[in-house]
């Protein structure tokens, strides 16, 4: 029997997963335990593992695809089995729609081929869909790159030499069809041969035509830019690149945040000699073996947030507008620089961790993040209490950081600078550790937040751990 494959659910948080690649393709033969296809989620990836033996039938999705969460993605059975009932539009409904846009399963595969634009041939066990569009469908305002086509409009596409990516698709959910390619083609004009031979190529629309009665030949065609026009310089002295679906999505956070929040940031000093000799002291009991963890400064930092977090409710909660969140454990995010982004993993329950216990759990989450491993509920901004985000490593001695909403405040924690202090009559240099509270003043009053900034301060100069 036909065993259909589903996007798996990883979190409660994660809506749909991006297709990073398909390891099996239609006619493989499939053990269990083999990788069908990797997915991530906005900032952590995984692998999906066969479950059952057989032969892979049909896939609903291509590489890049984003799919909603328990979407039918693939079909695994016997050969000449029915796997109809199992495509998206069949099994989950709307559900089976693209989640960007609502577009329909791009690029589907069937048995005995591949068929693409999301139909299947019946005699293979498919469903044949009609290139018609639903009542009420109307064009879209703009081309949308690597939007789905159907296969009639991808043959009518390569036939009159018209860029894909360069229509708007009037069908539903965008999708290009037919009708999209004539006018397409009626509104570039005649092509010569050679042109129609590179437009097929891909990455060329045709410009103002030179030849006879207005033809466009090669030397006319330009190189396709989407959503936006020719700038001067550009391909010479500049290129544009789209960004990642994770910088996107960092992009749309931090955007959101500061158009909908009332942010102010306090900077303050903290004398951090107390913290060098722990961290020496650190250092010496883990080569004696008394400790299992290399504790760092930034532990110590994190450590002394939380005692000050525990006398601050106020400051330990989740702004909701017209409501607060205060939370009774302190479930501490902490920033992390990544090769795909900045991710924010926390710690839950952190208060209740010895200093080497935390320490653990901070470098775990900083290695999951790193790996893409990462649990993507420790990732919600919504998991979070408060954040801690250190760039004293990098140099930075102050910095505004910006609240990840709905928490109402974020500590940045800067370098280690010299700085005059006068000590029984007398003035030495001693070392200072900048630190820099962004907090939502709807939330938040500006003496409640130097008040908790000040117990930061004061838990960081008179930290007392028995290592």
């Amino acid at each position: 029997m036909a065993q259909v494959v589903i996007m798996p659910k990883q979190g409660q948080s994660v809506e749909s997963c991006i297709v990073s690649e398909f390891k099996k393709k239609v006619g493989d033969s499939v053990k269990v335990g083999d990788v069908l296809f990797g997915y991530e989620t906005d900032k952590a990836t995984f692998e999906e593992e066969s479950q059952v033996e057989g032969t892979v039938l049909a896939i609903f999705y291509k590489d890049g695809d984003e799919i909603p969460c328990l979407s039918n993605v693939m079909v695994i059975g016997e050969p000449g089995e029915s796997f109809a009932e199992f495509a998206p539009s069949a099994a989950n409904g709307d559900a089976g729609k693209g989640a960007a846009g609502g577009t329909e399963p791009s690029e589907t595969h069937a048995t005995l081929g591949t068929v693409r634009g999301g139909t299947v041939s019946a005699a293979n066990g498919g469903v044949e869909r009609s290139e018609t569009v639903s009542e009420g469908s109307s064009p879209s305002a703009a081309a949308i790159p690597g939007a789905p086509a159907s296969p009639r409009a991808r043959k009518l596409a390569d036939e009159k030499g018209v860029n894909l990516d360069a229509v708007a698709g009037s069908g539903p959910g965008g999708r290009i069809i037919e009708r999209d390619v004539l006018a397409a083609a009626a509104a570039q004009g005649r092509l010569s041969g050679l042109a129609k031979a590179k437009m097929a190529e891909g990455g060329l629309i045709p410009g103002e035509g030179s030849g006879l009665a207005g033809t466009v030949k090669a030397g006319d065609l330009k190189v396709w830019k989407p959503n936006h026009t020719d700038i001067p310089g550009e391909g010479t002295e500049f290129e544009t690149v789209k960004m990642s679906n994770m910088r996107k999505l960092i992009a749309k956070s931090m955007y959101n945040s500061l158009q909908n929040t009332a942010q102010l940031t306090h900077m303050l000093g903290a004398d951090a000699r107390k913290l060098q000799a722990l961290r020496k002291k650190a250092k010496k009991a883990l080569e004696e073996g008394k400790v299992d963890a290399n504790i760092t400064i930034n532990d110590f930092v994190c450590f002394a947030v939380i005692k000050a977090l525990q006398k601050f409710p106020e400051v330990n909660s989740h702004c909701l507008g017209d409501a607060m969140r205060i939370f009774k454990t302190v479930n501490l995010g902490c920033a992390v620089d990544t090769e795909r982004g900045l991710m924010v993993p926390c710690v839950k329950n952190s208060e209740n961790l010895s200093i080497s216990e935390l320490s653990k759990a901070l470098k775990k989450l900083a290695d999951d993040c790193k790996k893409g491993s990462i649990n993507p509920d420790l990732l919600a901004s919504e998991a979070a209490s408060f954040t801690v985000s250190n760039l004293g490593g990098f140099g930075v001695e102050w910095f505004t950081p910006i609240i990840n909403v709905p928490q109402s405040a974020i500590l940045g924690v800067g370098t280690m600078t010299l700085r005059p202090k006068m000590e029984d009559g007398k003035v030495e240099f001693v070392p200072y550790l900048g630190l820099s509270l962004t907090y939502d003043h709807r939330a938040i009053d500006g003496g409640q937040a130097t008040r908790f900034l000040k117990a930061v301060a004061t838990e960081i100069e008179n930290l007392e751990i028995d290592l």
